[in-house]
């Protein structure tokens, strides 16, 4: 939408030093953020994703939400497939990112880890 603020980085190139997840900017669903709370400084944020992402989210695993990579801290599988999953948002990502727009309710874009991508891939390749 117009007027509407982007999280954008600009992309690696040959030679540069890789020092975070490796993401390629697709965007494979949308997540529902559940809570956002401060604590210790820092933003503790959930996020439920359905049956469909919900196998590729993993603890310690990466994720790209609204297109910044994280850290998943934990994951929460819930009776309907769903998962919550649980971020941990430090001082210096929340003030340079969107994040600190976010409220309970909102939809965020979400990428798969892509190692989960290719893994889940294969699965269905060996399996057929």
């Amino acid at each position: 939408m117009a007027g509407t603020r982007l999280n954008l980085e600009r992309a690696l190139k040959l030679g540069d030093e890789l020092g975070g997840h490796i993401v390629t900017g697709h965007v494979d669903g949308i997540g529902r953020v559940e809570t956002v709370s401060e604590a210790g400084g820092s933003h503790h944020v959930t996020v439920r994703v359905d049956n469909s992402l919900a196998p590729y989210i993993a603890a310690k695993g990466s994720v790209t939400v609204d297109g910044v990579s994280l850290t998943v801290n934990a994951v929460e599988d819930q009776a309907d497939g769903s998962a919550i999953f649980a971020l941990n948002i430090i001082p210096h990502t929340w003030a340079v990112t969107t994040f600190a727009a976010l409220k309970p309710g909102a939809q965020v874009n979400i990428e798969i880890d892509v190692l989960a991508r290719y893994l889940a891939r294969m699965r269905e390749v060996v399996a057929a």
